[in-house]
């Protein structure tokens, strides 16, 4: 059945959930990355994965596979497209890997951490990531507290499920933090995976040795998906080692917007981070002006505990006579710095413009921290700050591609004095 099954896979755009655009948005929230790299894909197939990872950061990859046939397909494609240089295929079980500690500045496991373990591939990963570095994996989950009896009867003789909290329970256990975390969408089951592998099934031979099980599995599957899919989902988690010695961060933050009730915590948060009032200031002074203020907007990343520790605010600017928002100020209280809580607001700040059908933030900051939200430099839409600032201190995002960005200088609230 084995054989069967690789040939049904065989030269399928993927071999499990997943799109080139999901691999992007993760390459976005784990970086930034040390130029050129040092990737391992662990469990690469036959390297969709890798070849976007080597072309998007100019690094050398790593691909690792226990299949010889997937390794000789991504060893092609990888010369056809003048990358044999920058991607070394390895034949060897994703956690027996003979490198040294620190090796590696990234590791990727897109979909196939479940063959060895969820639990498994972290212990074994950990050591081989360099200081700095950051592992992204993929994982199954349970999204529903009782799942339907039909999902448990798949999932449970091959794979138990956990559930998003285990998850990052067992992270913490094997010694990391969670600082981003993303849904799959459902194109990238039915669009990249299913789909495809459908029309191969329709067309296999099942004279083939181990052919009629292996169709009577993946149409199983299939069905499985399509009757219970809003039980279960791929989650992909951006993972950082914790020091071996050090405190364990927090990770599991929630973020709600802000309340009333809240007012005096933001305060609170916003005097703590900065060495003056002056961004404390700056948020009362911009909730009380209406054409600045959007509800919704305010929003805060709390501990398990409930406390308030972390805090992005978005307002109302303009870009030349355009409506855009502005992301100022973010803080975060000391006791919970780099822990996530910040970039668990900023998050949660950008999702919530979104859904209001938002396009345009700037952000004025460290161009090595708002990267990795899927800022660039502004100047690269012909959005211009109204004082001098270094070209890549001064940021924007579009939340929604294919929409066009506005063009012109930013004009801010009053407040913010400029």
């Amino acid at each position: 059945m084995t054989e069967a099954f690789f040939a049904l896979h065989h030269e399928l755009p993927r071999q499990g959930p997943g799109s080139d655009a999901t691999t992007r948005r993760l390459l976005e929230l784990a970086g930034p990355l040390p130029g050129r790299p040092r990737i391992l894909d662990a469990g690469c197939g036959p390297g969709r994965s890798a070849l976007l990872l080597a072309e998007a950061t100019g690094g050398r990859v790593v691909a690792v596979d226990l299949h010889r046939p997937f390794l000789r397909e991504l060893a092609g494609e990888a010369a056809r497209r003048g990358m044999a240089d920058r991607i070394t295929t390895v034949h060897r079980s994703m956690v027996e890997l003979p490198f040294p500690d620190g090796s590696f500045d990234l590791i990727w496991a897109e979909g196939s951490a479940y063959t060895v373990g969820f639990d498994t591939a972290l212990r074994a990963w950990r050591r081989l990531l360099a200081p700095g570095g950051v592992l992204v994996v993929t994982e199954a989950e349970w999204t529903v507290p009782d799942p339907a009896p039909g999902a448990r009867a798949f999932w449970d003789p091959v794979y138990p499920l956990r559930d998003r909290a285990a998850n990052v329970r067992a992270a913490r256990a094997a010694g990391y933090r969670n600082t981003a975390r993303i849904q799959l969408p459902e194109s990238d089951w039915w669009d990249e995976y299913y789909t495809p592998l459908a029309r191969r099934a329709a067309a296999a031979d099942p004279e083939l040795p181990g052919m009629t099980e292996a169709l009577a599995a993946t149409r199983g599957e299939i069905a499985v998906r399509r009757a219970h899919g809003t039980d279960y989902h791929y989650a992909s988690y951006v993972l950082r080692p914790e020091p071996e010695n050090g405190t364990p961060a927090m990770t599991d933050w929630t973020t709600r917007p802000e309340t009333a009730g809240d007012i005096a915590a933001v305060r609170e948060i916003n005097l703590a981070a900065f060495p003056t009032p002056a961004e404390a200031d700056l948020v009362d002074a911009l909730r009380a002006d209406p054409g600045a203020w959007i509800d919704g907007l305010s929003l805060l990343a709390t501990g398990p505990d409930g406390r308030a520790a972390g805090f992005a605010l978005l307002t109302r600017c303009l870009v030349g006579t355009e409506p855009a928002l502005a992301l100022a100020p973010c803080a975060v209280l000391p006791d919970f710095q780099r822990q996530g809580a910040g970039g668990a607001a900023i998050r949660a700040a950008l999702d919530a413009a979104r859904a209001l059908g938002e396009q345009t933030v700037v952000v004025l900051g460290h161009p090595g921290y708002y990267p990795r939200f899927g800022f660039v430099p502004a100047s690269r839409f012909g959005i211009t700050a109204p004082f001098d600032v270094p070209d890549e201190a001064f940021m924007a995002l579009t939340l929604e591609s294919g929409r066009p960005a506005p063009t012109g200088t930013v004009g801010y609230p009053a407040a913010f004095g400029i």
